[in-house]
């Protein structure tokens, strides 16, 4: 009987002594704003804080001592006494909105910082028991560098289009330049005695010509592409004006695909065409009342194309003259990666510059 009774009584005296160690709630978050790596602050409903991380502190210059205890908006030098902060408190604290993401930016003496707040306002068991929670992260620097990246994308564009616009003004120039010479040699060609001298003069114009068109090109566009059709339309006009006395009797007519091309391979096909129309304007038409036709033509099939200029003249002698002609266009078909063939048109001759993979590398046949 008297071990029950003691029994009975040592248990009762656990029972009164012995503390509760559930912790609390509001002890739960304590800790874990203390000791959070993020700027944390925990509120009560008068917005005085109750507790504030080592990293709050820091980040803002604020005595950790001080701070327990003083209402958010009495911080520092009243820098977190923001009419727009306190109403969203106010806000988030009755329960009418949340601050997911408010974004502000700082004053804090001379330097203005660019923060990133998120309140989440926090409730307990007993009524009336709210608190809420206040993370700040400090966007400065990430703002800082977007700002640089942007300035810098900004210099960018701008000195591409400056680049841009100095490279049209150099080709303008240069197109000027190469129409000066082309007319100092049309002048000469006209002046000279000698027909041998004459026809060098004449095909020399026509090749300047042919680069001068191009550049004309290159000065009316923003890019290095060179749209072909207008570019060998008007370097066709351009030779037959300057070659066909009578253009009723002779005609050029170019049949161009809608395609573009780089501004080296253009100059190549202006060069090429020009020496082919000159070509087929002084040999296959030599009755000086015969009348002809040269055709130009331009198609693409994927990567391959095919250059070729066609006349219904008299076709090819038995024993063609290589000249500086068929020197010229074998060296830039070598060098646009084609070959060159040639065949009876009937009547007349047929020229065709063909690129087409692996032919690219096969020698020229060619007999101008």
């Amino acid at each position: 009987m008297r071990t029950a009774i003691l029994w009975h009584w040592q248990a009762s005296a656990m029972e009164l002594f012995t503390p509760d160690l559930t912790p609390m709630p509001i002890d739960l978050g304590l800790a874990l704003v203390l000791c959070s790596s993020t700027p944390l602050i925990l509120l009560d409903a008068r917005f005085v804080v109750q507790a504030a991380s080592a990293t709050f502190c820091e980040a803002f210059g604020l005595d950790p001592d001080t701070v327990t205890g003083s209402e958010l908006f009495a911080l520092g030098a009243g820098e977190w006494n923001l009419p727009k902060l306190r109403s969203l408190m106010n806000a988030t604290l009755t329960g009418s909105a949340a601050i997911p993401e408010y974004e502000l930016d700082f004053v804090q003496g001379a330097n203005v910082r660019h923060l990133v707040i998120n309140a989440q306002r926090l409730g307990f068991a007993e009524p009336g028991d709210v608190r809420l929670v206040l993370a700040v992260s400090d966007m400065t620097a990430a703002r800082n560098a977007a700002r640089q990246n942007e300035d810098l994308a900004r210099e960018k564009d701008d000195l591409v289009r400056t680049k841009q616009v100095l490279l049209q003004e150099l080709q303008h120039r240069v197109a000027n330049s190469l129409q000066i010479i082309a007319s100092v040699l049309m002048q000469s060609a006209r002046k000279v005695q000698s027909e041998e001298a004459r026809t060098h003069l004449n095909d020399a114009h026509h090749r300047v010509m042919s680069i001068a068109t191009l550049q004309r090109q290159l000065a009316e566009k923003a890019t290095g592409a060179v749209a072909l059709r207008p570019y060998i339309t008007d370097l066709c006009a351009s030779i037959g004006a300057s070659m066909i006395a009578d253009t009723s009797r002779i005609t050029i007519t170019p049949t161009i695909v809608d395609t573009e091309a780089s501004s080296d391979v253009s100059v190549s096909l202006g060069l090429i065409v020009t020496e082919l129309i000159i070509n087929a304007l002084k040999h296959a038409f030599p009755d000086k009342l015969q009348s002809g036709k040269v055709l130009v033509d331009y198609a693409v099939d994927g990567p391959a194309w095919t250059l070729s200029v066609a006349d219904d003249g008299v076709g090819r002698p038995a024993k063609p003259e290589l000249g500086l002609g068929t020197g010229i266009v074998e060296a830039l078909a070598k060098q646009l990666q084609a070959i060159v063939e040639i065949s009876d048109a009937n009547p007349g001759t047929l020229v065709a510059v063909i690129h087409g993979g692996g032919r690219a590398q096969s020698d020229t046949r060619s007999v101008l």
